[in-house]
C-alpha cells in the first residue's frame, strides 16, 4: 500500500522592509524622477549615478540629499532595490559589468526601466543571486519636478517572476501607478505600441506645425491644440469611430491636392503622409466607415504617388 501523499509546502512570500534602501543607476529623465518619487513615498534613496552634466543637474534638482557615486558603489549601497535607468542598448553591458564586478548581492532586487527589455537582459544579475524585475513607466518624461505629478495614475509595464509580483505591485503603488503585467515575449510588442503612439505622435504634431507655418499660420500650436486634444480624446473613447477627414470619406481629389502641394513644399513629409493615409483608409474600410468601392479611387491616388516618389 502506497504512502499517502503529503501536501506540498507553500513557499513563504518574499519579505522586504517597509522602507526600502534604494540606489538609482542612471540619472536621466526617468531615473532621477523615479528616484525622487520613491523618496517622496518614504523610501531611502542612498546613492545615485549619472555621468553627464545634465544628469548631475537633475540629481541636484530632484535628489539634492542623495550622494553621487560610481555605478558599482550605487549597486552596493542599494541593499534592497537598484533601479537601472540606462538606454536600452546599454542595458545588457551595464548589468553584465555590475555582476562581473561583484557589486550585486543575493536577494537584492535589480529593476530596469526599459520598455523593450524583459527579464532576460537581467540574467547576469539573477546568476549573482539578485531578483530581476522589469518596471517600465508608460509616461513621457522631461526630467523636472513637473513629472512627479504626472506619475499619479500612470501605468507601468511590469514583467516579474511570480514570487516577486507582490513586491512589484507594492512598488508601483508606492509610485502612485497601476501595474500592467506584460509577458517576457511580449515586451517588444508592448514597447513598439507605446513608441508608435507617443514618440511618433510628437513627430507627427511637429510636422503638422511646420506645414501650418509654411501656409502662413503664425501660431500653429493655437490652431492645433484644440483639434488634437479632441482627436485624441475621441480616439481613446471611440476607437475607429473617431475617424474623420478626407481619407475616411474617400475624398480622393482632396488627398491628391494635399500630396501635390506637399511634394512641392515639403517633400520630406510625403512618405509619412502616404503611409498614414493608407493605414487610415485600411482601418476605415475594416471598420465599415468607408465602402471598398469608395476607397478604390483613393488607393489609386496613393499608389500613383508611391510609384512617383520611388523614381
Amino acid at each position: 500500500m502506497s504512502a499517502p501523499l503529503r501536501p506540498r509546502a507553500l513557499r513563504a512570500p518574499l519579505a522586504f522592509p517597509r522602507t526600502l534602501t534604494v540606489g538609482v543607476l542612471g540619472a536621466g529623465r526617468v531615473g532621477a524622477v523615479l528616484g525622487a518619487a520613491l523618496a517622496a513615498a518614504g523610501h531611502r534613496v542612498v546613492a545615485a549615478s549619472g555621468s553627464s552634466g545634465a544628469s548631475r543637474a537633475r540629481l541636484a534638482l530632484l535628489l539634492p540629499q542623495t550622494p553621487h557615486r560610481s555605478a558599482p558603489a550605487v549597486a552596493r549601497a542599494a541593499t534592497d532595490l537598484l533601479i537601472v535607468a540606462v538606454p536600452d542598448d546599454a542595458l545588457a553591458a551595464v548589468v553584465a559589468d555590475l555582476a562581473g564586478s561583484g557589486a550585486l548581492r543575493p536577494g537584492q532586487v535589480v529593476a530596469h526601466t526599459s520598455g523593450a527589455h524583459g527579464l532576460a537582459v537581467l540574467a547576469p544579475a539573477a546568476a549573482a543571486g539578485a531578483r530581476p524585475l522589469a518596471l517600465h513607466p508608460a509616461m513621457t518624461f522631461t526630467g523636472t519636478p513637473d513629472d512627479l505629478s504626472r506619475l499619479a495614475g500612470a501605468s507601468y509595464g511590469v514583467t516579474a517572476p511570480a514570487e516577486l509580483r507582490p513586491f512589484a505591485a507594492r512598488l508601483v503603488a508606492d509610485l502612485g501607478g497601476v501595474p500592467e503585467w506584460v509577458g517576457e515575449a511580449e515586451r517588444p510588442l508592448y514597447h513598439a505600441a507605446l513608441a508608435h503612439g507617443a514618440n511618433h505622435l510628437v513627430t507627427l504634431v511637429n510636422d503638422a506645425a511646420d506645414r501650418l507655418r509654411d501656409a502662413g499660420v503664425d501660431r500653429p500650436e493655437k490652431v492645433l491644440a484644440p483639434l488634437l486634444r479632441a482627436a485624441l480624446e475621441n480616439a481613446l473613447r471611440l476607437g475607429d469611430d473617431a475617424l474623420t477627414g478626407p481619407v475616411s470619406r474617400g475624398d480622393a481629389g482632396t488627398v491628391r491636392r494635399h500630396l501635390d502641394r506637399l511634394s512641392a513644399t515639403a517633400p520630406e513629409s510625403v512618405p509619412a503622409y502616404l503611409a498614414l493615409a493608407r493605414r487610415t483608409a485600411d482601418r476605415a474600410v475594416a471598420a465599415g466607415r468607408l465602402r471598398p468601392a469608395d476607397a478604390a479611387p483613393l488607393f489609386d491616388v496613393l499608389d500613383g504617388m508611391e510609384v512617383a516618389s520611388s523614381w
